[in-house]
């Protein structure tokens, strides 16, 4: 539902309380006056430019969750939880902040209980002010991206991670690679994997802390741990006794020369990276809507980076750079090169196209 119906369902408590905030004029014991008043006022864009320049941060990020969120409706929970993944300074154990914020969105006209028995203790917000919210957060954060002249060489590698699957597929079969007590493969075989992909990566070196982006992250450089998780996903190999082998259903895949698209890796991805970066897709999201054309990188970590939280020792201009801008290259999402001014990136067509989700479109 859009404001004008959710505002028509309130009581007449909360419509004062999000008239009271915004200094309406009107009458105050008038459920008309109050709605028309309410309409006004959230309705004009010069509402929505102030409010998103005059927002905490995380309030910000409260508001970006639910804007990325599938769910029609929220429980009372649902939002606690929103509000204590958007302060990523707030003390464990403090819940009296997180419900203010909670009641905040709600005499602030964001948070409305639903319309019948079943939704009656459920909050859903309103559609409109969802899509005013996208538009108007777009232009404020391209006010931080700079542009970028076109690099003389750049990296753009397409559809390869699909190649690369099905050669990793390929070199399983042709050598079943010996697996140590940890369940990674011996280094000799993970330099023969990396001397057949087109991609090759540089193997990980001993020591430093690697969790959180998949199991195989602890073993594995990103690009290879992403392609090894996802056919360990499909049950397409099998780590028993030591050995690294093709399952049937792999063997199949392999001799059908019927591989998965690059969507269904990409959608793997989000839901691999989720526990340490949950707010991933709308991440993807607002660097599409930046990068259209080429622009540097560390105005994209300028202009996205605050809504990243720390994932322990990773920093949030790390994990934007290495963990999302890299894998998005490797996704065939992005284009990479180098200018005078560092590091600049452009998002391809398909990139542009699948950086949306479909319940935005």
């Amino acid at each position: 539902m859009n404001l004008a119906d959710m505002l028509t369902y309130a009581d007449i408590g909360q419509l004062t309380a999000i008239a009271g905030r915004y200094r309406c004029e009107c009458k105050q014991n008038s459920k008309h006056d109050l709605i028309q008043s309410i309409l006004i006022m959230l309705g004009s864009r010069s509402f929505m430019e102030s409010h998103i320049r005059e927002c905490a941060p995380e309030d910000l990020r409260f508001l970006n969750t639910l804007l990325f969120d599938e769910r029609t409706y929220f429980s009372l929970e649902d939002l606690l939880a929103v509000a204590r993944q958007a302060s990523f300074n707030a003390p464990e154990g403090k819940t009296g902040g997180f419900r203010e914020m909670v009641s905040r969105f709600k005499s602030g006209g964001w948070l409305f209980s639903g319309s019948s028995q079943q939704t009656r203790y459920l909050y859903q917000v309103p559609k409109d002010l969802k899509e005013r919210f996208r538009e108007t957060m777009s232009a404020h954060i391209k006010e931080s991206i700079a542009t970028s002249p076109e690099p003389v060489m750049y990296r753009s590698e397409g559809e390869l991670m699909i190649s690369d699957l099905v050669m990793l597929l390929r070199y399983i079969k042709d050598n079943e690679p010996e697996l140590n007590q940890e369940g990674a493969m011996y280094r000799r075989y993970q330099q023969g994997v990396m001397n057949a992909l087109h991609i090759p990566e540089e193997l990980l070196s001993k020591g430093g802390w690697r969790f959180g982006y998949g199991r195989a992250c602890e073993h594995y450089p990103p690009r290879f741990a992403l392609l090894y998780d996802y056919i360990r996903h499909r049950r397409w190999i099998s780590e028993e006794g030591f050995r690294l082998r093709l399952t049937a259903t792999g063997e199949a895949v392999l001799n059908d020369g019927k591989c998965d698209s690059l969507m269904q890796i990409f959608s793997f991805w989000l839901r691999l990276y989720k526990g340490a970066v949950p707010n991933l897709p709308s991440l993807v999201y607002w660097i599409s809507i930046s990068a259209g054309n080429w622009v540097t990188v560390p105005s994209l970590v300028d202009g996205v980076g605050w809504l990243i939280k720390p994932f322990y020792y990773d920093s949030a201009a790390s994990i934007l750079e290495q963990r999302i801008i890299r894998m998005m290259v490797h996704l065939g999402m992005l284009k990479l090169g180098e200018t005078s001014g560092g590091l600049a990136v452009m998002m391809t067509p398909w990139g542009i196209e699948t950086a949306v989700p479909k319940y935005l479109r």
